[in-house]
């Protein structure tokens, strides 16, 4: 099995996709302080995310990798059409379940919320160029999967109690996912070679830091999951009219 291959293979049975919370949010099963709770702790991704990613380019010194970055940063913000830009999407989102923006800002993330954030950024903007990528890799290719719990749970609130729900941030990150597991895999194959290739060009101890880097933002995403998932008891059992 090539790096690469065994790397995605890791990626997909990690608990980050693999918890009870996603499990259970896909049936859509929420309150609406669940549901607030999630819009407002996952906005914190949405905004910050591209400030993370721009970390990681200006610390990239492989050229090659960069421009596979550059290309995920580019999606984020819009590819050139502002009203496109990942957070206004998501903002969107936040309006049409009655959340205020501001309110969502200044709201004091979950503890595990901030490590998540912190954990990317210090990954992201790592001088361990491989532990770096690695993060990333993590992050890129478990998202389809994320996708696909987050979608159907979305799909049936909006359909039962949420008919104004705004939905484009997730769709729209849906059908883009499939362009930024090409980006990685670009940047893995302009370090380490193609899969399939062989040994390829990273040495042991750079194949361990990227390991090692997609296990701690895997790490970091599943303590996300589970941090929502225990407010989960303590939320109002009120649902939406």
């Amino acid at each position: 099995m090539s790096f690469y291959k065994e790397m995605r293979q890791y990626v997909l049975g990690h608990g980050a996709i693999n918890n009870p919370y996603l499990d259970g949010f896909m049936t859509g099963d929420l309150t609406d302080a669940e549901l607030t709770e999630f819009a407002v702790e996952f906005y914190n991704f949405a905004r910050f995310f591209p400030k993370i990613l721009v970390a990681q380019l200006v610390n990239t010194e492989d050229e090659a990798v960069a421009d596979e970055l550059t290309t995920v940063l580019y999606s984020e913000l819009g590819e050139g059409r502002t009203r496109n830009r990942h957070e206004l999407l998501y903002r969107d989102f936040l309006r049409s379940i009655g959340v205020d923006i501001h309110e969502a800002m200044a709201r004091p993330m979950l503890p595990t919320t901030r490590a998540y954030i912190q954990g990317m950024e210090e990954l992201y903007s790592s001088g361990n160029h491989a532990m770096a990528l690695g993060a990333s890799f993590g992050l890129e290719n478990m998202a389809i999967t994320m996708w696909d719990h987050l979608i159907p749970g979305l799909t049936k609130l909006q359909h039962d109690r949420c008919p104004g729900m705004d939905m484009t941030y997730f769709t729209y990150h849906r059908q883009l996912e499939s362009t930024h597991e090409a980006a990685m895999e670009k940047a893995v194959a302009a370090i380490d070679g193609p899969p399939g290739a062989g040994s390829g060009g990273m040495t042991p101890q750079e194949r361990r830091d990227f390991h090692q880097g997609v296990k701690a933002v895997l790490d970091y995403l599943e303590g996300f999951w589970m941090g929502l998932g225990q407010r989960a008891p303590a939320s109002s059992q009120q649902r939406m009219a």
